[in-house]
């Protein structure tokens, strides 16, 4: 019998598109990963749990008290549960491994808003808590960071963080190959 899973759904939420290096240009290619993966999920009867990032007091968009604490436009879906966090990862401050132990559920897929950051902290920190993960990249979304006078694209930082994962946290996977393999599972 496969193990039961769960898609964690990180961060996507109103604040995001409030924040400077929000682009609509590489947030659409990402909606439609996103929806596809939410879709098939449901389909194949896995539960969503919603995680949304905080930042009380912070006057940021992540500040409850700016309103945007909410789903991003299109990614309302019922969820089995929401957790509020306020750590990078979605495992620190909250009761999601007590909920997910308690629920049978030790397969994890990950997706969600940003790739290296949420979305990486929760593959390391689930992996290291004996959960499997199925990180699905193309499903994650991030955008250029700039240090030191270099740029690193949306790409590249997406490359690399499934560099660091894939055998070690995490299986890389498409959303596509997810569909494939509910299928066969029903089949």
């Amino acid at each position: 019998m496969p193990m039961s899973s769960a898609l964690l759904m990180i961060d996507v939420q109103a604040s995001f598109p409030a924040r400077d290096y929000w682009d609509e240009a590489l947030a659409e290619p990402w909606r439609q990963r996103q929806r596809a993966l939410l879709d098939s999920a449901r389909e194949a009867g896995i539960p969503l749990v919603r995680i949304f990032h905080e930042a009380p007091g912070s006057g940021t968009p992540f500040d409850p008290a700016n309103g945007l604490i909410h789903p991003l436009e299109g990614f309302d879906d019922p969820a089995a549960m929401t957790f509020h966090k306020r750590a990078h990862n979605a495992f620190t401050d909250t009761e999601l491994a007590s909920w997910l132990r308690e629920r049978g559920i030790g397969h994890l897929l990950v997706s969600g808003i940003r790739t290296e950051q949420c979305c990486e902290t929760t593959t390391r920190v689930a992996s290291d808590l004996g959960f499997t993960v199925d990180f699905v990249s193309e499903a994650t979304l991030t955008f250029p960071m700039h240090r030191a006078g270099r740029t690193w694209s949306a790409e590249e930082i997406r490359a690399r963080t499934e560099l660091v994962l894939e055998g070690r946290f995490a299986r890389i996977v498409d959303v596509a190959t997810l569909g494939e393999e509910w299928r066969a599972r029903v089949a």
